[in-house]
């Protein structure tokens, strides 16, 4: 068992980042989290090896992690670990290929000035050249934009990202942390918050709280990370039916797209022995394009170029997301809703 270092005084914060085979982009994380602008004895970094076969341990001590090396048990289950190693009494999550920007400390734990606040959340931001990566900071952004309005409206949100959230330490552990049952980085972040959010407890967004990241730059690449979070969101869905109706996370006009695009090849195959078919096939491209329109007017705003590549990406989306739920649904895990028991470890 590591025997951890005495508790610092001033210690505010333990930052936690699960980690497999990430020793090419760990060390630009930790180098971000050492240049923060709040002083460094008051948060505590601890990485959590996976499993990893690279060298990714030994970044990560070289970075001045805490780190403790685990069998490959999955991020949700890592995360976990590294909430029962942490000290301080509130713990902030990101991810290795994350570089967080300068202040992200000290904005993502402003919100826990307020004592009755549970958790908090930040965004994603890029520096990447890719049409693809643009496109998909652009589908973040039109995500933002609504868990602003329902801040807004609600004064809280319901949906955490683990790439940049915050939490008390005893809500937390008290909650039993994320479901381990969720083996890949997928939707375990979503579950935990959506949990917690319903039961009362109250998370905050904090849009100053940015992160860099690499998103995938591949079409394909994209289309398998959607089919991943389709199948992991039809599990979430079946512990929690009303998650797909109302959560925070995902547009409305995402879920419009799905459903169109699931009609559109039947219309296609009808249309050759039935003439309305053709019409309704246009409609529904129609309507397609119109519940785009404010990702389409965002990335118009933003970033012009991206429109090259958005109607193919739309569709991959659309399609690669309604697959993998599908798929989810018929194959995925069947587990009733559980709570996942709490921990029970000492302050150390």
């Amino acid at each position: 068992m590591i025997k951890p270092n005495p508790l610092p005084l001033n210690l505010r914060a333990s930052v936690i980042i699960p980690a497999y085979n990430a020793s090419d982009v760990l060390p630009r994380c930790l180098r971000a989290l050492e240049h923060q602008t709040i002083p460094q004895d008051q948060y505590e970094v601890i990485v959590i090896d996976d499993g990893s076969t690279d060298d990714t341990a030994k970044q990560a001590r070289a970075g001045g992690a805490r780190v403790l090396t685990v069998k490959h048990v999955g991020p949700a289950a890592a995360r976990n670990v590294g909430a029962e190693l942490a000290r301080a009494d509130i713990i902030v999550f990101t991810d290795a290929d994350c570089e967080p920007t300068p202040d992200f400390m000290e904005r993502i734990l402003e919100p826990f000035d307020a004592p009755v606040v549970s958790g908090a959340r930040g965004v994603y931001r890029t520096q990447q050249k890719s049409l693809v990566a643009r496109f998909i900071q652009l589908e973040y952004e039109e995500r933002y934009q609504r868990i602003a309005r329902i801040a807004a409206e609600r004064g809280v949100v319901d949906a955490l990202d683990t790439s940049y959230a915050a939490y008390r330490r005893d809500v937390f552990l008290d909650a039993g942390g994320f479901d381990a049952r969720f083996l890949q980085a997928a939707v375990e972040d979503h579950e935990l918050s959506y949990r917690l959010a319903h039961e009362g407890h109250i998370f905050r967004f904090a849009p100053a709280a940015a992160v860099y990241h690499w998103h995938v730059d591949s079409i394909g690449k994209y289309a398998r990370r959607k089919f991943r979070i389709g199948y992991w969101k039809a599990f979430l869905t079946k512990q929690y039916p009303n998650y797909a109706i109302n959560d925070s996370h995902t547009t409305q006009s995402l879920k419009v797209q799905i459903l169109l695009a699931a009609l559109l090849p039947f219309m296609l195959i009808l249309w050759p022995i039935w003439s309305v078919a053709g019409w309704l096939t246009l409609a529904l491209i129609v309507a397609f394009l119109l519940s785009a329109t404010p990702l389409l007017k965002l990335i118009y705003q933003r970033d012009r170029p991206v429109l090259l590549v958005a109607l193919p990406m739309l569709f991959v989306r659309a399609y690669a997301s309604g697959l993998g739920f599908a798929w989810g649904l018929v194959h995925g895990p069947a587990e009733t809703p559980q709570k996942t028991p709490a921990f029970h470890t000492e302050r150390q």
